[in-house]
């Protein structure tokens, strides 16, 4: 198999029609052999039925289809796991089901990985959602590309195509669909980017929220760390653990002066108790790492886990 396209997708009936006719007629003209992975992330309308029937009427040489269904809403990441793990496709497209990603798009995306990319990611410089998502989003890819010194456009699209060694092993949990392209860019991947044709949402309702803004961040923050303290957490712990100690320690120093030169007892001086407030998190902040930097050993030890990836090993 070529090509896996996963889509998932909750309660879009009166969108999955047009997207599979669209999608067998793009799929169809391609000179490779590829797979449709549809996942159904829990609907309670009749997306399953439909998109079944619409499966059984398509006879596409080359282009074969699967039909995952949930038990219950897990959400889009779990959903984009099942597809992965699913999938037999040496290439890996991604697609949202709500018809605002074009399929028309999928040849350009292939073109350009032909030039020698790992992994080539959408940009819709044009895009139809409302001004206020439109305006968040682009702040969250401003902050994105400032925390990982991350050089694209727009980590929100969800119209990406990549090699299948670079999500076969990425830890998904939580919301971490959502910055999929950052850690797809941080396992090293060469990454390419097109800009993509964005279309206004035809039928039925977004199921993005602004409370997936709080997700988000928290996400983020879960990547930084893991990315750059994920084999060395007692560094960022021990950081906050001296920087308290100091702060504590020179705090200190100013209660002991103002004992000796201005006569100012203890137990009337706030500077005592914050130093022994900062002395304490100190103390804590470095066992907490020394804790962490046990459980990390432990991890990869016991799994035999390494801490390094290897894309090529060249004997002669």
């Amino acid at each position: 198999m070529d090509l896996s396209v996963i889509i998932p997708f909750i309660n879009e009936e009166e969108n999955l029609v047009q997207l599979n006719d669209e999608l067998t007629r793009v799929l169809g003209k391609l000179n490779i052999t590829s797979e449709v992975i549809y996942i159904d992330d829990g609907s309670t309308d009749s997306s399953y039925d439909t998109i079944k029937k619409e499966i059984e009427k398509s006879k596409v040489n080359k282009v074969s289809f699967t039909l995952i269904r949930f038990i219950k809403n897990l959400g889009q990441t779990a959903a984009i796991s099942a597809g992965i793990d699913n999938s037999g496709g040496k290439l890996i497209s991604f697609l949202d089901a709500d018809l605002q990603n074009d399929p028309n798009d999928i040849p350009r995306f292939l073109e350009k990985l032909d030039e020698g990319f790992d992994a080539v990611f959408g940009w819709r410089k044009d895009r139809k959602d409302a001004t206020l998502r439109s305006l968040l989003s682009r702040l969250a890819n401003l902050l994105i590309n400032k925390i990982f010194d991350y050089p694209y456009h727009d980590v929100g699209c969800s119209a990406r195509v990549v090699k299948k060694e670079f999500v076969t092993n990425l830890q998904l949990y939580g919301e971490l669909h959502r910055v999929m392209p950052v850690l797809i860019y941080l396992k090293g991947a060469k990454v390419g980017e097109i800009v993509v044709s964005h279309r206004n949402r035809f039928k039925g309702k977004s199921k993005y929220g602004y409370k997936r803004i709080v997700k988000t961040m928290i996400d983020l923050i879960t990547v930084k760390f893991l990315s750059s303290y994920g084999t060395r957490p007692a560094y960022i712990f021990g950081s906050f653990g001296f920087g308290s100690l100091i702060i504590g320690s020179l705090t200190l120093l100013a209660s002991l002066y103002k004992k000796l030169f201005l006569g100012v007892y203890i137990h009337n001086d706030p500077f005592f108790m914050i130093a022994i407030f900062f002395g304490l998190l100190g103390v804590q902040f470095i066992l907490m790492g020394l804790m962490a930097e046990l459980q990390v050993r432990t991890y990869f030890e016991s799994q035999k886990k390494p801490i390094y990836e290897i894309k090529d090993v060249i004997k002669e």
